[in-house]
């Protein structure tokens, strides 16, 4: 059975997480996408408190939380009508995961390592990352 990431937006901290796959929902991992300020900024946001998605092709069952105390109510993904969002919100996530992901090959060292040996010992260094 195939795993559908299980995402939530905080749009107000800029943040966005993902729940499952190698980030359960135990141990989500969020990243803060502060560079984009133009889109967070978006009026389609304005009245946004968060997101709850399932990448799951029913976009019924995804929850958009409005921000307490403004006029609306709560509402599903199409009924909000904020767009698609694989390309607004988990390509960001994956840029965000790639760069940690080669971060992490940069920084782990072992000292009189040659370059053969660490891409023996990790692999080669990441060039790209998709979520599933």
């Amino acid at each position: 059975m195939a795993t559908h990431g299980n995402w939530t937006v905080l749009i107000k901290a800029k943040k966005i997480i993902k729940k499952t796959e190698n980030a359960s929902v135990e141990a989500p991992i969020g990243y803060t996408i502060t560079e984009q300020d133009s889109f967070w900024n978006d009026p389609k946001f304005q009245n946004i408190h968060c997101i709850h998605y399932i990448d799951d092709n029913n976009d019924n069952n995804d929850l958009v939380e409005t921000v307490p105390g403004t006029v609306g109510k709560n509402l599903s993904w199409v009924e909000a009508n904020l767009g698609n969002f694989r390309n607004q919100f988990i390509t960001k996530w994956d840029a965000a995961h790639l760069a940690q992901l080669q971060s992490n090959w940069d920084n782990d060292n072992v000292d009189g390592e040659t370059s053969e040996e660490k891409n023996t010992r990790l692999g080669a260094r990441p060039t790209s990352y998709t979520s599933a």
